[in-house]
């Protein structure tokens, strides 16, 4: 049998184990770890999933996972996310489809300390989506926006996405969460603009909240103060070069932790229950980084991604042309797969390719991430409609997914500018690092 015939069978074998519900990074571990005993024997079997094991685990940068975890459970336990809306309230409520637009905009907030879509949608949600229902939104728009809403949480620093391809490709950290900024600020101008274009089509659906007065809105800055001036600093830190990503996690986990305290937001059970769950979270995004790194070697191995490159080329397609027909295979993906597992099954895959076309790796990243983005709202998995419908009980999955539809065509057409003007993304890290 051929390398890249085994490596055809590990791959079947991993979609197999991911249809029969056993963990991305379990599936990863095995399909790597079996694939590799099959090409050269046990012995080299044993000693990659060894060596990959302990030198995955031990990086410097992978430090950013539990610190940037710790600060958005933080965030979220603390109740911050409360702050964060109201503020976007008293600026943007009065117009028509303002709690709706309040809501992507802490959705946006939020992301900047939570690096998680889910955390982002349920924290958010929990908050807007009774306000919505109770000023009378339709429950398509009020569910569709947190849906759509919380995807930023995927695409704005510090994201899981961009720390997890970073680790996958070896490329910065640091460049990856500034290429991640502008798209993110456009992302969320996009969503507005489609909820105020839903209003003037619909006005019922969207009605216009009470004036609120600047002394209001001024007050409303208290209780989102904490939040922003953490995401200022850490974010900000990066960009002014006074940290590296790793540094800036440990100092906004930090401020996050005295501001929760000093304000007396966590009691001892709140706190030991934040930091189980950022052991419990950090632990299987480390595990899943070992299951890339097993897998990924296995990959180079059968010559697949090459194999899959000249084959791409051969399609006389051209460079836009191939990166079109890997978009498209990732929205069909993103029909059947979490984000975390497209990420971590694709890059190994795709990644040589976009190299050998010419594109820029940062560039790209930004591109996966919005794609994957897309997967989160497209059903039938759309794991963002899910979470949303299980805050939303009443509302029927068929509204909540005819609610992100408006959100999903916002989502292409950020994704087509940036493929047009890809310095929207490279802009700000190659002001910085060049």
């Amino acid at each position: 049998m051929t390398a890249s015939a085994i490596g055809l069978l590990a791959i079947a074998g991993l979609f197999a184990m991911l249809a029969l519900r056993v963990p991305v990074a379990m599936a990863m571990l095995a399909a790597g770890f079996f694939g590799t005993w099959m090409l050269n024997g046990p012995r080299p079997a044993v000693a990659l999933l060894t060596t990959e094991t302990f030198s995955s685990v031990s990086a410097y940068a992978l430090i950013v996972i539990p610190l940037f975890v710790l600060m958005g459970n933080i965030a979220t336990a603390a109740g911050y996310s409360r702050g964060l809306y109201d503020l976007a309230y008293s600026w943007v409520g009065r117009y028509r489809g303002g709690l709706a637009s309040a809501s992507i905009l802490g959705c946006a907030g939020f992301s900047a300390v939570s690096g998680s879509s889910v955390a982002t949608a349920v924290t958010i949600g929990k908050v807007a989506i009774p306000e919505m229902q109770r000023f009378g939104y339709s429950n398509r728009l009020a569910t569709g926006a947190v849906a759509a809403g919380g995807t930023l949480g995927y695409l704005i620093p510090p994201s899981t996405g961009f720390v997890l391809y970073a680790i996958l490709t070896e490329e910065s950290l640091g460049r990856l969460f500034m290429a991640g900024i502008v798209p993110g600020v456009l992302l969320t101008a996009l969503f507005v603009l489609t909820i105020m274009i839903i209003a003037r089509i619909d006005p019922e659906s969207a009605p216009a909240g009470r004036p609120v007065s600047m002394a209001e809105r001024l007050a409303s800055l208290t209780g989102a103060l904490p939040l922003l001036a953490v995401v200022v600093i850490s974010i900000g830190g990066i960009y002014a070069g006074v940290f590296t990503p790793v540094e800036a996690s440990g100092v906004g986990a930090f401020l996050i932790l005295v501001f929760a305290l000093i304000g007396r937001k966590l009691n001892a059970a709140r706190l030991r229950g934040v930091f189980l769950d950022t052991v419990k979270t950090s632990a299987m995004l480390y595990l899943i980084v070992i299951g890339a790194a097993i897998f990924s070697p296995f990959l180079a191995m059968t010559q697949i991604p090459q194999n899959l490159g000249d084959w791409l080329v051969g399609l006389g397609l051209g460079a836009l042309g191939s990166l079109i027909l890997i978009l498209l295979a990732y929205i069909v993906l993103g029909m059947f797969m979490d984000a975390l597992s497209m990420l971590v099954i694709t890059i190994p895959i795709v990644f040589p390719v976009i190299l050998e076309l010419g594109y820029d790796p940062i560039w790209f990243g930004v591109i996966a991430v919005i794609v994957i983005e897309m997967g989160m709202i497209t059903p039938p998995v759309g794991i963002n409609v899910f979470v949303v419908k299980a805050i939303a009980q009443k509302v029927p999955m068929a509204t909540v997914f005819r609610g992100v539809l408006p959100f999903w065509f916002a989502m292409a057409f950020c994704l087509a500018l940036l493929v047009m003007f890809p310095q929207l993304a490279l802009f700000l890290p190659n002001s910085m690092f060049d």
